[in-house]
């Protein structure tokens, strides 16, 4: 019998299909002849300890223009599935963290979700790369406008950053002398209402800001550098930057041996290490992207990885 995958992401109809990281995996779960649903956060509910996923049923094709099809709708519980792979895009919100909840009964009854519902409450995409400050810049977290008044004293040249963004949205640099400094700390902090992350500039993001994708705990050997648009700071490809293969450098190796078993530990099969010359800036854990352009770029099958580390976990648990 074939195995059983349900998506929960964004809607259809914004999805690109030359370049989006969830279509890659869709093809290779139907080319594995899974059986898939799709299903957005709305659809899951909770009745009396179960949840269903008010489905449809989904045909992934070839065709960038026209990569899916809709089958009829379908209820589908835990005894229904396999596999849910969880591929919702921030914000990382309430209603965010409730659907965790849910995938999480999902997971008490046998399902494998991708990423752990757990793992993905616990390691806030900016806020977890503080278990690892032997490989990151120097970094502040407050709401204080004070102590940011300090570290860019300190540092003369420091990134400002909401913990709850994606693509490089609402990432300020702030100088020493900059006559924005106290608008950008009222705004970011919601005048010291909200936290918000500073971290020294570092001037290597010209030369690219890294994606590194780690399977279960493994890296590809290859990164995605994004290098920013002319007169921009900001190399994330939403915010205008270039991607651009490379292989990994020893930096990177050692960034991702550091953290790849804490990942693995925690159920993070999917992850996107973001590494600015030789340290470690975000470790992404929602939706990762760059699949994409690095299979284009290598001829790699980085989608087949993921799903032999999750079809080795399925048969561990069976």
């Amino acid at each position: 019998m074939s195995r059983r995958l349900a998506v929960i992401m964004d809607p259809l109809g914004g999805i690109k299909g030359y370049k989006d990281t969830t279509v890659g995996l869709l093809r290779e779960a139907a080319r594995r002849g899974y059986e898939i649903y799709y299903a957005e956060p709305g659809d899951l509910s909770l009745r009396d300890g179960k949840v269903r996923i008010a489905a449809r049923s989904l045909g992934v094709g070839a065709d960038d223009h026209a990569w899916y099809t809709l089958g009829a709708p379908a209820h589908v519980t835990a005894e229904d599935l396999d596999v849910v792979l969880m591929r919702k895009d921030p914000p990382f919100n309430m209603e965010y963290v409730y659907a965790t909840y849910l995938l999480e009964l999902l997971e008490r009854d046998g399902v494998l979700v991708v990423n752990r519902p757990r793992s993905l409450r616990d390691a806030n995409e900016k806020l977890f790369t503080a278990w690892f400050p032997d490989v990151t810049p120097p970094t502040l977290v407050t709401r204080r406008q004070k102590d940011l008044r300090g570290f860019l004293a300190e540092q003369a040249d420091i990134v400002l950053k909401p913990l709850d963004g994606m693509g490089g949205a609402s990432i300020f640099r702030v100088r020493a002398n900059d006559p924005n400094t106290t608008v950008i700390f009222e705004t970011m902090t919601a005048h010291e209402e909200r936290f918000a992350m500073a971290q020294r500039y570092l001037p290597q993001i010209a030369e690219g800001d890294k994606r590194i994708l780690v399977i279960d705990g493994e890296p590809v050997p290859y990164a995605l550098a994004r290098i920013p648009a002319p007169g921009e700071s900001r190399g994330n490809l939403a915010a205008g930057g270039r991607g651009e293969g490379r292989a990994l450098s020893d930096a990177d190796k050692r960034i991702a041996a550091r953290v790849g078993p804490v990942l693995r530990e925690k159920g993070l099969l999917f992850v996107g290490l973001d590494v600015i010359g030789d340290h470690l800036t975000e470790i992404n854990v929602t939706s990762p992207t760059g699949m994409r352009e690095l299979d284009k770029a290598y001829a790699l099958n980085i989608a087949a990885r993921l799903f032999d580390a999750m079809e080795t976990r399925l048969g561990s648990e069976r």
